[in-house]
């Protein structure tokens, strides 16, 4: 790697314990650059998550000639978290040390194919194997990926629920920047689509599995009177065409509406005695409306109002650390939060206040949290140090 290459690597080892990296995504030798910078310990799991601009070919082949004995996976992205914030263009490596960490991936190859009676058993005896062989490590949860262009992640969180138990889910949808044409998995040296990967992990670490957001509920609702819910697309809102209605409610011109409209503007669902995101992804010639996640006739929309998201997202990463401070944070972010960043000009400022609380990961097409499948939100853990450190 030339020297210019390598003042772009940078390294951030959260306390010599969760190993975090990251370096150019075009960089020919990324992978190597990343493999040094994890450190010889033996790590349970690899998580790489790689801008679309990096070559998947030669990224999952070097991954499996670096980690041959460990469980590497991981997706293309929206954007990065690193441990400078947010990043763009960019490979982000983390890596989970075996001396406190246990793991098991389940690959789901086709999700047109969702056998949920054989998922739910796969899951049962996974959280079962993994906790007999580790008794005495009671911090676990689940990590899922989940092909962004599926239009599956209700159909997977919803058959996931049943087999997972206790263990707190969260995951991410991959990505492909503000294209929206391929989104791609990758599990020990496969490339995927339209597909899903689970990963159980289970630690003598205490973690946290989290969700937050800064919109509140408005009084404006408004109803869906037609819709596509098998593409996620809504034809009329009050009888009215979709876009045209949603325009009227905010009081603005159709021809005004924008990916940024649609971040500052979402509306949510109520669900279960709690609000949950439906994001708008884009708005379609004829005055369709194409949403981010699951949407159905004779559902009442109501148009949510964004706090401050800098002071809210320092106020929710700080109650996190309330009375210890976690090594790391490992977070999936809605691209339309960091599009909301932008457009308030607020970037610079929310991506220090991930740099600070330690937080990586990357920028999603939607968010998942036990069994739902959600939007315009960050999930994710919260890895507290080991025993040994906290005494």
């Amino acid at each position: 790697m030339d020297k210019s290459a390598e003042a772009l690597t940078q390294v951030a080892r959260a306390g010599n314990f969760v190993r975090t990296a990251h370096c150019e995504a075009t960089d020919p030798g990324a992978l190597d650059q990343l493999a040094m910078d994890l450190g010889d310990a033996p790590l349970a799991l690899v998580v790489l998550f790689a801008a679309p601009s990096a070559d998947l070919s030669i990224l999952t082949r070097k991954a499996a000639s670096l980690f041959p004995a460990t469980p590497v996976i991981g997706c293309t992205t929206a954007g990065e978290i690193s441990t400078e914030g947010y990043a763009e263009n960019e490979i982000v490596a983390i890596g989970l040390p075996a001396s406190h960490f246990a793991v098991d991936t389940i690959l789901i190859p086709d999700l047109s194919a969702l056998h949920s009676e054989d998922l739910i058993g796969r899951l049962i005896r996974s959280r079962q194997t993994l906790a007999r062989r580790n008794p005495d490590w009671s911090g676990e949860f689940a990590f899922l990926l989940v092909d962004g262009l599926s239009i599956k992640e209700d159909e997977v969180t919803s058959a996931l629920a049943s087999g997972l138990g206790p263990v707190p889910l969260f995951g991410g949808s991959a990505g492909d920047g503000t294209r929206f044409r391929e989104t791609l998995l990758f599990h020990d040296g496969q490339i995927l689509k339209n597909a899903a990967i689970l990963t159980f992990v289970r630690s003598s670490c205490a973690v946290r599995v989290f969700s937050l957001d800064h919109l509140r509920p408005t009084e404006r609702r408004m109803i869906v009177t037609e819709a596509d819910p098998d593409r996620r697309i809504v034809h009329q809102i009050n009888a009215e065409p979709a876009a045209f209605e949603y325009a009227r409610i905010l009081g603005k011109d159709p021809a005004q509406l924008t990916t940024f409209t649609f971040a500052a503007h979402p509306v949510v669902v109520r669900i279960g005695g709690k609000h949950h995101v439906r994001s708008i992804r884009q708005m379609r010639p004829n005055g369709d409306l194409v949403f981010f996640s699951a949407i159905d006739e004779g559902l009442v929309l109501t148009l949510a109002e964004p706090e401050h998201m800098v002071q809210h997202l320092d106020r929710e990463l700080t109650a996190l650390g309330a009375e210890v401070a976690p090594e790391a944070i490992l977070a999936c972010d809605c691209i339309l939060r960091r599009i909301e960043a932008q457009d308030k000009q607020m970037f610079g400022q929310i991506s220090d206040t991930l740099r600070r609380h330690r937080v990586v990961g990357f920028s999603t097409y939607g968010e998942q949290h036990g069994a739902m499948h959600v939007n315009q939100t960050m999930t994710g853990v919260a890895i507290y140090p080991p025993p040994e450190r906290s005494r």
